[in-house]
């Protein structure tokens, strides 16, 4: 059994992997209050319940982007499985090339959703993941990592209106009957779904374009991946919700040689 960790801003997405395939994902909080040893219960109660134990774990790997979290999260996994992880950095051997002019800054999220999206869905590709952030990633067919773009998350947007305009209410990200609000709240689901709908367009339109790619598929991945599909995007082509998680396994596979 493999543990495949990918630590993001706001959750922790986990999936198991068994005879080869991912037999089991949760997604729980990055609670940077929890101790090694409260995560190592709430680990140990899922696991439980689907009938896994520690003891079974041939190993580990992480991607993080929260690095107030890297040290708990690795002494959880060290103490209660008895395996040292794998973190996701840039010198793995990714089985994709980085032409990014610092790699060590590359995000690990980002690198996970590159890999799954060469291996799995080929190239020309762009991937586009909707986490706290915005992530946008350019691949070529020759499994080379050309770089991207970072916006603003969805859901840290619509907070932003709440909490610098003192007459804003908190709303549901749902896509409204019409662009043409009648509600305060109406307006405000309509400039967040719909202007999202065409910031992810647009900077798709300018990746291709700056590329010179004819052809590119285009994966969405991330918690609010749904709600610019409800939106009317046109211009993605796959969802797949464990991009990273297949990616953390593909990167395993290429690097827990390294464990031995």
């Amino acid at each position: 059994m493999v543990i495949l960790l990918d630590v993001g801003n706001t959750n922790i997405k986990i999936g198991i992997i068994r005879d080869d395939k991912l037999t089991n994902t949760w997604r729980i909080a990055a609670d940077h209050r929890k101790t090694a040893d409260e995560f190592g219960m709430i680990f140990l109660d899922l696991f439980s319940a689907y009938g896994y134990c520690f003891s079974e774990v041939e190993g580990i790997i992480i991607s993080s982007v929260a690095p107030a979290l890297n040290y708990t999260i690795e002494h959880m996994c060290t103490w209660y499985t008895k395996k040292k992880p794998i973190m996701v950095h840039s010198k793995l051997n990714l089985g994709l090339k980085l032409n990014y002019l610092f790699p060590e800054e590359l995000g690990a999220d980002r690198i996970v959703t590159a890999v799954a999206a060469h291996n799995l869905y080929g190239g020309p590709a762009i991937t586009v993941d909707f986490g706290s952030a915005t992530t946008f990633g350019l691949i070529d067919d020759k499994g080379v990592f050309l770089g991207g773009a970072i916006a603003p998350g969805i859901k840290s947007s619509a907070e932003s209106l709440t909490n610098t305009a003192a007459k804003l209410p908190r709303i549901e990200l749902v896509k409204p009957s019409s662009v043409i609000g009648r509600t305060t709240i109406e307006n405000m689901q309509a400039g967040v779904i719909f202007g999202f709908v065409g910031l992810v367009e647009g900077i798709i339109k300018e990746l291709i374009l700056a590329s010179g790619f004819e052809k590119v598929k285009v994966i969405a991945t991330g918690g609010m991946s749904q709600i610019v599909i409800n939106g009317g995007t046109k211009m993605i082509d796959v969802v797949d919700r464990s991009l990273s998680l297949k990616g953390l396994k593909i990167l395993y596979d290429l690097n827990k040689k390294e464990l031995k």
